[in-house]
């Protein structure tokens, strides 16, 4: 796969209630079910993204910065993206825009990626 600068990468997903009930179970605490989607819910659509869209496979997570701006709502589609800024073949690096917007166009957080791919630049 060859890499380009702007190349972008999206996925919708809608949490419901029963996701927030199954987290608040899986996180130890089934009496305390959030009203919106928690942060690492979003944060695991960019991982997703990055894992298995763009780059895509062997893609190494080094670093992930987010800054949450509003609240997630449930039941409302969220959308994820993550976009090439910047290419470094030469250390294998890729660095990426994550942003997820509510279906509104609110944005929910904004943030950066950095990545190792081995085949940076290959065809």
């Amino acid at each position: 796969m060859t890499l380009d600068l702007g190349q972008r990468a999206e996925i919708a997903r809608t949490y419901s209630d029963q996701d927030m009930r199954d987290f608040a179970m899986l996180s130890g605490n089934p009496d305390n079910v959030p009203a919106d989607v928690p942060g690492p819910l979003v944060g695991g659509l960019f991982s997703y993204l990055l894992g298995v869209e763009l780059p895509g496979r062997g893609t190494n997570y080094l670093k992930q910065s987010l800054e949450f701006l509003a609240p997630a709502p449930v039941g409302q589609e969220l959308t994820a993206s993550v976009t090439i800024t910047r290419l470094r073949p030469e250390k294998h690096l890729v660095d990426l825009e994550t942003v997820c917007e509510a279906a509104d166009g609110t944005r929910i957080c904004q943030g950066r990626a950095l990545v190792y791919v081995e085949d940076v630049g290959k065809e």
